[in-house]
């Protein structure tokens, strides 16, 4: 019989609060709140990295994750300019929320289904992280994509800012345009 530790008390301690906040994250009716609850899941879940001793995923996963994508998608909310409250014209319906939640229990049984007779119960032991090679790799060989991604997200970002500040001009309707033609605006009617 397997006594349960320290670790495995707060790795399934984190692990409920990653769960919880996910499905805060899509069930909430705010955009904005949907994306705080995002940064709670993906900072929760750099925790669970980091109980798992994956110590450079973990800070993948904040640096990548909670510092850039969730900035960006809040980035996005405000050019946007998403509403900030409860919005009828985003909610999705009842019939949509029970057919995607029957989708993700089903996704979630094939998956449990595939995965847990593969793995067995057997405990396996994992190797320690070879943390200075992943480093040397992601550093030497893959530093110029890497750049390359980074300056392409800075420029769509300025490309949105400068988008979000063009000023906003209507083409006058037709109705407008014959009433303001030269024969109409010279009172030249003719009775």
């Amino acid at each position: 019989m397997t006594t349960l530790t320290t670790v495995d008390v707060l790795f399934g301690a984190v692990g409920l609060i990653t769960a919880a906040s996910a499905v805060l994250a899509v069930t909430t009716h705010h955009l904005v709140h949907a994306a705080l609850w995002l940064v709670v899941t993906l900072g929760t879940l750099a925790g669970c990295y980091l109980i798992l001793g994956a110590e450079l995923v973990a800070l993948v996963q904040l640096l990548v994750y909670v510092g850039a994508v969730v900035v960006l998608v809040l980035f996005a909310l405000m050019l946007t300019r998403a509403p900030m409250g409860r919005s009828p014209e985003h909610s999705s319906g009842f019939i949509q929320r029970i057919a995607a939640a029957l989708v993700g229990a089903g996704t979630t049984a094939l998956l449990a289904a595939v995965l847990l007779p593969a793995l067995g119960g057997d405990i396996r032991p994992t190797r320690a992280g070879d943390t200075k090679g992943i480093a040397t790799q992601l550093f030497g060989s893959w530093v110029w994509p890497f750049e390359l991604l980074s300056l392409l997200l800075l420029v769509a970002l300025i490309a949105a800012l400068a988008v979000s500040r063009m000023p906003t001009t209507s083409l006058p309707s037709t109705t407008e345009a014959v009433a303001e033609t030269p024969a109409n605006s010279a009172g030249g009617e003719s009775r």
